[in-house]
């Protein structure tokens, strides 16, 4: 769930391509990551889809100077600022990209096309206008950092206590593959331009949620009580919160930091 959303690879790369560190087709490039496509409707002065690298582009040359991310949840409006129409899609979505110094927002809806076997996954990013105000509940890099210790001490004890925590082939599987992935992309978490610190609150934040994932994905572990399976979710919803809270901080870091410097 918290591996790598699609609109913080829009945020990121976006944010580097605005501060000059990349090219438009590199950028695009690395937002399309393993996708087949993804493309941009509802742009001012478009009667239909284009590509990002003119979307990107006509975004820009709107007064978009950053883009922000947003990851809400039921009861969660985690980075969203308005209006409901935009926020109940962004919601749908659990994901969307909110633009700095112009009034629009992308959300993503993700297909899957091609035969058995040989599926590909196409993208469009629906732009919408959104309200211009801080976004909902999103943390300093530094109280994100505090959280997920604090969230990731108190969960492991809870689950430790209760012999919950995910084990078994399945997931020591999980957990492999995503220390090979993380060798593989070190230094990588982030567009160039991020700060050391939001790469280091990213990192934690996936890993925490690869553990998250991997316990929900493998039964109830050891809890075979209701009560004790109750437990188990009273402690991984509040890591898991805090751990999305810190996804957005780090990949908000860098209009953060630029708008702090005006």
């Amino acid at each position: 769930m918290l591996s790598e959303p699609r609109s913080g690879r829009l945020a990121a790369w976006g944010n580097a391509l605005l501060a000059g560190f990349v090219s438009p087709d590199d950028a695009a490039l690395a937002i399309v990551g393993d996708d087949a496509v993804h493309r941009v409707e509802g742009l001012p002065g478009e009667t239909g889809p284009v590509g990002l690298t003119l979307a990107l582009g006509r975004l820009r040359a709107l007064g978009v100077t950053g883009y922000r991310v947003a990851l809400p949840a039921p009861g969660h409006p985690l980075g969203l600022s308005g209006p409901p129409d935009f926020n109940a899609r962004a919601l749908d979505a659990e994901e969307a990209v909110v633009a700095s110094g112009g009034a629009y927002g992308l959300v993503p809806e993700v297909y899957e096309a091609g035969p058995a076997g040989d599926v590909h996954v196409e993208v469009v990013w629906h732009c919408l206008p959104v309200r211009e105000a801080p976004p909902a509940d999103v943390p300093s890099l530094g109280e994100a950092e505090r959280e997920l210790a604090e969230a990731l001490r108190d969960a492991t004890d809870v689950l430790s206590r209760l012999d919950v925590a995910a084990s078994g082939p399945v997931a020591e599987a999980a957990i492999d593959a995503y220390r090979a992935r993380a060798s593989r992309g070190a230094g990588e978490t982030l567009a160039p331009g991020y700060p050391p610190r939001a790469v280091r609150v990213l990192e934690l934040a996936q890993r925490i949620g690869l553990l998250i994932s991997v316990a929900y994905e493998n039964g109830h572990g050891g809890a075979v009580s209701a009560s004790e399976m109750a437990a188990r979710g009273e402690a991984l919803r509040p890591v898991e919160r805090v751990a999305r809270r810190a996804q957005v901080a780090a990949y908000n870091a860098y209009v953060e930091e630029r708008e702090r410097g005006r």
